[in-house]
């Protein structure tokens, strides 16, 4: 097992200083655990931000050339795409042994610290299915973690998720990049879809400010009812309906925004599939342009 501090948690390294590094090490801090250093790239805006977050939770500052790691649990929180090379840059000469290695990646496995776990480390992922932007941080209380790896690093992991009274649970590594594409749909795709509501409210004389002002209460609303009852028990409208004309009249004005356009018949084509829908064979003719 790895080291722990005097409170008898572990003590923790973590890699990065973005919003997940932030969120993460601020959750451990609040329950006990010790942070040995926040790492960071040696660029100033990168190492300022380190600087601001181990002022927060009393820890100190380091660059990746810098790092002491002596932490017996090393959490990578950087963009996927630099995990390997992060992993590269901090694996030096160190005796993993005995250590703990964990990325915080959605869409890839514990593979990518093949080189730590060949060093001696046990390695994981582990990854809360949360938003984490800079206006906002997120409790990690409830928040479910995806994990896989190794079975040393997953039991220490799964202690620190209990603090965290957030929710562990197991994925296969082979399932990975499906599991991050349903995390897509549940979060950043929403998203994009509001932006798309907000174009087509320009259609309507609406400016970007007054249209998502207008659309938060049925959004809001549409929400709740999705998770207080169910998908199809919250779907309404002309699909629902069976209204042809209306549709039409839609794909009509949605002309005029061509990557709504695509949008709107992919929507309503997977309402047609999943969701209560009348006169369906009609609407499917009229999306597909037949």
């Amino acid at each position: 097992m790895p080291p722990k501090s005097n409170n008898k948690k572990y003590e923790v390294a973590i890699v990065g200083a973005g919003t997940l590094a932030s969120a993460l090490a601020c959750a451990l801090h609040s329950k006990g655990y010790r942070i040995s250093e926040i790492v960071s790239r040696s660029n100033p805006q990168s190492l300022r931000r380190a600087r601001m977050l181990a002022s927060r939770i009393q820890s100190s500052a380091a660059t990746v050339q810098t790092a002491e790691l002596s932490a017996g649990i090393v959490w990578i929180c950087v963009p996927d795409d630099a995990i390997a090379s992060v992993a590269a840059q901090i694996m030096g000469e160190r005796d993993w042994r005995g250590k703990i290695a964990v990325h915080s990646s959605g869409a890839l496995s514990s593979d990518t610290l093949e080189p730590l776990r060949r060093k001696g480390a046990e390695v994981a992922s582990a990854h809360p299915l949360m938003t984490f932007v800079s206006s906002s941080q997120p409790k990690l209380k409830g928040v479910p973690f995806a994990l896989e790896g190794t079975a040393k690093a997953l039991a220490a992991i799964e202690t620190i998720i209990g603090d965290f009274e957030a929710l562990a649970f197991r994925i296969p590594r082979t399932e990975k990049a499906a599991y991050h594409a349903f995390g897509f749909f549940s979060s950043p795709a929403i998203v994009a879809l509001i932006a798309a509501a907000i174009d087509v409210g320009r259609l309507a004389g609406l400016d970007g400010k007054r249209a998502r002002a207008l659309m938060e209460p049925i959004v809001r609303q549409t929400i709740d009812n999705c998770f207080r009852t169910s998908p199809q028990q919250a779907f309404s409208g002309p699909v629902r309906r069976g209204d042809v004309e209306t549709i039409r009249k839609h794909l009509e004005v949605v002309r005029r925004q061509p990557d709504s356009l695509g949008v709107y018949r992919s929507l309503v084509m997977i309402a047609l599939r999943d969701l209560p829908s009348a006169k369906t064979e009609q609407i499917e003719a009229l999306i597909k342009g037949r």
